[in-house]
C-alpha cells in the first residue's frame, strides 16, 4: 500500500513539473525563430554588399554597341597571323615577372608595336594590377609586378601601333 501511494506521488509530482504549451510560449518561440533567420540574413547581406567587386562594364548598352567593332577588330587581328606569347612566373621574392614575345607570320620580331599589360583578378576588380612592359629588343617585352597574390589571374595584353590598337588578348594564368 505504501508503494502505491509513493508511485501516485511521483506521478503527481511529474505532472506538476510538466508545463503546458500556451499561446504566449508559441509566440515567443516564433519571434525567436524568425528573429534568428532575419538576423542571419541581415549579416549575410551586409557581407555580400561590402565584398561586391562591382560590374564588369559600367554601361551594358554602350558595351553592346561596341561589340560589333570588337568582332571586326578580332577578324583583322586573326588575319595578321601574329604569334604573341605571354608568360607569367613567380620570382623568389614573391613578385611576378611578365615576358611577352611578339612575332609576325614570318617569324620576324614586331618591334614597332608597343605592348601594355594588366593582370586582372577574375573574382575581384579591385585587385587588378597594371604591368609596365618595357621593350628589351627582338620583339621581347618584360614587366614586373611586386607582391602578387597566388591564384587565378587574367593576363590582358594590348598592342598599339601609331596610337591604334592592333592586338588584344586575354589569357588565364595560375600563380602558386
Amino acid at each position: 500500500m505504501k508503494e502505491a501511494a509513493m508511485s501516485n506521488a511521483n506521478v503527481t509530482a511529474g505532472q506538476a513539473t510538466k508545463r503546458p504549451i500556451t499561446g504566449r510560449f508559441v509566440l515567443i518561440c516564433l519571434i525567436v525563430f524568425f528573429g534568428m533567420i532575419i538576423g542571419v540574413n541581415v549579416v549575410m547581406m551586409k557581407f555580400a554588399l561590402q565584398t561586391l567587386p562591382g560590374t564588369e562594364v559600367d554601361s551594358p548598352y554602350a558595351a553592346s554597341l561596341a561589340y560589333g567593332n570588337e568582332i571586326e577588330a578580332a577578324r583583322v587581328q586573326a588575319a595578321r597571323g601574329w604569334n604573341v606569347s605571354g608568360h607569367v612566373a613567380r620570382d623568389a621574392d614573391g613578385a611576378a615577372s611578365v615576358r611577352v614575345e611578339a612575332r609576325d607570320r614570318d617569324g620576324a620580331a614586331l618591334s614597332d608595336v608597343v605592348f601594355t599589360g594588366r593582370l586582372d583578378r577574375p573574382a575581384d576588380r579591385r585587385l587588378d594590377q597594371p604591368v609596365e612592359l618595357t621593350a628589351v629588343g627582338n620583339g621581347v617585352h618584360r614587366g614586373r609586378v611586386a607582391q602578387l597574390a597566388a591564384g587565378q589571374w587574367d593576363l590582358l595584353l594590348e598592342g598599339t601601333r601609331n596610337g591604334e590598337r592592333v592586338f588584344l588578348s586575354r589569357n588565364r594564368v595560375i600563380l602558386k
